[in-house]
């Protein structure tokens, strides 16, 4: 039986990796070329009308996550002057016209992201379970996050909690693994999928009207989390299923956060060009209400940082950033290789 491509893939990444032969940027396209012929040699929903909700398994693990169909569509991307808490950078408004997709319903948990996190925990689980012993060779070729100084949940809540104080960096590398683990193609949103995936069809300030007073039910934020993060999927969800897009903790998108114009755009992203600012959504825990409204955006910012005593800082932590997390998208469609990796790897990373 002649090997598949993906060993033959995951053998030659494993030499590089022992004998340093390559540069780094040539080991992770060798990667994630390995991650897309395995993701193109199992693709299962040809077209929008096959899209259904599904829950993935982590394979070696027990961990589970959902994912809900955003079906494509045309919105009005940004908030008017005339919105409460309206701030220039959401301006001016514009029509954004969105591709297919699947959304994660939760921000992902540290149950999840631990093991991308901790790998030698993560092995010690794999041993216990079926897994996918080609696929965890190019899983283990990425490069994990640094081993934290500190407690990264600082005492908030572990099980069932939103993972926090990653980079945008850790969490599309996160996504780079979970792609390999799962065979399927998982990265973060562009601000664009984001807000058309919180809106749900709506045009108001929040997803379930004008009125910030309703917020309770729906998100935590600085009046009724009692400073600290809540786990997730304890407010109701918005029309399309997704939980917490208000609130509980800012999301990575993966997009530069610029000025808007009012150009209509399909599909847009801005892809970055230096390491600040990235954008993030949603708000978070910390946050009054009129911050957590669709519309809202937040820049990310080397202060997120300042306390990390590492020199040089690092790329994986955000120390001083506990009110950021993300959630993962699908697109229905299947990039190319070389399209795949820029989503995972920005090129600006060194300095997030």
């Amino acid at each position: 039986m002649k090997p598949s491509n993906l060993l033959i893939a995951s053998v030659s990444l494993v030499f590089a990796m022992a004998t340093g032969y390559g540069q780094p940027d040539e080991k992770a396209v060798a990667i994630t070329e390995a991650i897309h012929k395995n993701i193109t040699s199992k693709s299962d929903v040809k077209d929008a009308a096959q899209m259904k909700e599904y829950s993935v398994t982590i394979p070696g693990s027990e961990e589970k996550f959902t994912m809900a169909p955003i079906a494509a569509g045309e919105f009005t991307m940004g908030s008017p002057d005339s919105e409460p808490g309206h701030k220039p950078e959401e301006g001016p408004q514009h029509t954004a016209k969105i591709s297919p997709f699947w959304m994660g319903k939760h921000l992902v948990t540290w149950n999840e992201y631990e093991l991308f996190m901790l790998p030698e925990e993560e092995k010690k689980t794999r041993a216990a379970h079926k897994t996918d012993a080609e696929a965890d060779k190019v899983a283990d070729a990425i490069a994990r996050p640094s081993q934290p100084y500190v407690d990264m949940t600082f005492g908030m809540g572990r099980d069932g909690f939103p993972a926090l104080s990653m980079t945008q960096h850790a969490a599309s590398q996160y996504c780079k693994w979970l792609s390999a683990k799962t065979g399927q193609f998982y990265r973060l949103p562009t601000e664009a999928e984001w807000e058309y995936a919180c809106r749900a069809g709506t045009k108001t300030a929040y997803f379930f009207g004008n009125d910030p007073s309703k917020l309770d039910e729906y998100a935590w934020c600085a009046k009724n989390c009692g400073g600290a993060t809540k786990k997730v999927g304890q407010k109701k969800p918005n029309p399309w299923g997704l939980y917490d897009m208000h609130g509980l903790l800012w999301q990575w998108t993966l997009d530069q956060q610029v000025p808007y114009t009012k150009d209509a755009q399909t599909d847009p992203w801005v892809k970055p060009t230096k390491p600040y600012p990235h954008a993030t959504r949603g708000g978070s825990w910390q946050d009054e209400p009129e911050i957590l409204r669709s519309a809202a955006r937040r820049g990310s910012d080397p202060m997120w940082k300042v306390q990390d005593p590492q020199l040089p800082k690092s790329i994986w932590y955000f120390t001083d950033a506990q009110f950021v997390g993300f959630r993962i998208v699908r697109p229905l469609a299947v990039p190319p290789a070389k399209e795949i990796h820029h989503y995972w790897h920005s090129g600006v990373e060194n300095g997030d």
